[in-house]
């Protein structure tokens, strides 16, 4: 079986796709900063390749709060953290991604739907190459400023 290899511009291409999967190739195009024939050629390529098997409608529902979300610190081991960030922006479980001080490098917030997804992600993402070490805390609840 021959593997294809998602490279960084594809990954950060996903992402995009997956916050927006009605995003125009132009739009697309200037958020990343590729030429509109280079985003066009790249989802091409990605369809019939397989690894984007098709694009879908998000309700208001869809994009209520998983039901389990989880803060997950790193710490990496220096010279791979950019290509760490692209990878992990590249995840749908990934709500956002935060260079830290301090002992961690980064957070990041994950929402899933069960206990045995955040066991899947959370191994997923310590197979990055570059991630040394990982702290999770479930999130028990939110309140933001202001509601």
């Amino acid at each position: 079986m021959l593997m294809h290899i998602i490279d960084e511009t594809d990954q950060r291409l996903i992402a995009a796709l997956r916050r927006d999967g009605r995003a125009s190739v132009s739009e697309l195009a200037q958020r990343l900063g590729l030429a509109r024939a280079t985003v066009r050629a790249r989802i091409e390529r990605l369809m019939a390749r397989g690894e984007i098997s098709g694009f879908t409608v998000l309700t208001r529902a869809d994009l209520a709060e998983s039901p389990v979300r989880c803060m997950m610190m790193i710490g990496m081991d220096g010279c791979g953290a950019d290509r760490a960030v692209s990878e992990l922006l590249g995840m749908a479980e990934v709500q956002s991604v935060h260079a830290t001080s301090g002992k961690w490098d980064l957070m990041v917030e994950l929402g899933v739907q069960t206990l045995g997804d955040l066991d899947r992600v959370m191994a997923q993402i310590k197979r990055i190459a570059g991630v040394t070490s990982s702290e999770s805390n479930l999130l028990l609840s939110t309140r933001r400023a202001g509601k």
